[in-house]
C-alpha cells in the first residue's frame, strides 16, 4: 500500500507538468514544513480540478491571504504515487478549501491511499491561473472532435479519416 499524507496548511500548492509537448506529465504539488508531496495526475484530472476550486471561489467571499509567490514545481519531482480521484470540500471552521487525491489500487480489496490538502482561497485562485496557462501551453484542440491535434497532422474520426492540419 502507497503511503498516505495530510497537509492541513501546506505553504506551498501547485499544479505542473513535465516534458514535451504532446508528452507532458502533470503533477500536482503541495508542501507543508519541509515535507513534499508530489502525486502524478492526468492533464483532465488538473483540469476538472482547476474548474471545481474556479467554482467552489465564485462562491465563497474574498478573504485578504497572502498570494503564493512562486508556482513552480519543486524539485525533485518524484510522484508518490499516480492520482485516481480526487475530490473537494469546504473546512468551514478553518476557512480551507480541502483537496483529496486517492491513488490507483494495485491489487482488489486494497485500500488506496489519501492525500489531503487544506489550501487557502489565494492557492486555490493561483492554482486555478496556473492551470489554464499549462492548458493554453499544450496541443491545440480540434474544433471538430475536440480532441489535440499533432503537430504533424490530426486524424481526426468527424473527417472519416482524412488528415486535418492546423
Amino acid at each position: 500500500m502507497s503511503a498516505s499524507f495530510d497537509l492541513d496548511a501546506p505553504d506551498h500548492f501547485t499544479t505542473g507538468a513535465v516534458g514535451p509537448v504532446g508528452e507532458r506529465v502533470f503533477y500536482i504539488q503541495g508542501r507543508q514544513k519541509g515535507r513534499l508531496v508530489t502525486l502524478k495526475s492526468e492533464k483532465e484530472q488538473v483540469r476538472a480540478l482547476a474548474t471545481y476550486l474556479a467554482q467552489i471561489l465564485d462562491k465563497l467571499p474574498t478573504a485578504s491571504e497572502p498570494t503564493p509567490q512562486s508556482l513552480d514545481l519543486v524539485e525533485p519531482v518524484d510522484a508518490a504515487w499516480p492520482v485516481a480521484s480526487l475530490g473537494l470540500g469546504w473546512d468551514e471552521k478553518r476557512q480551507r478549501i480541502v483537496v483529496v487525491a486517492e491513488s490507483v489500487v494495485d491489487e482488489e480489496g486494497e485500500e488506496p491511499a489519501t492525500a489531503r490538502f487544506a489550501i487557502t482561497r489565494a492557492q486555490a485562485a493561483a492554482f486555478v491561473e496556473r492551470t489554464e496557462s499549462l492548458v493554453k501551453a499544450g496541443r491545440p484542440i480540434c474544433p471538430m472532435c475536440s480532441q489535440p491535434r499533432d503537430p504533424a497532422g490530426h486524424v481526426c474520426p468527424r473527417s472519416n479519416g482524412h488528415v486535418v492540419t492546423a
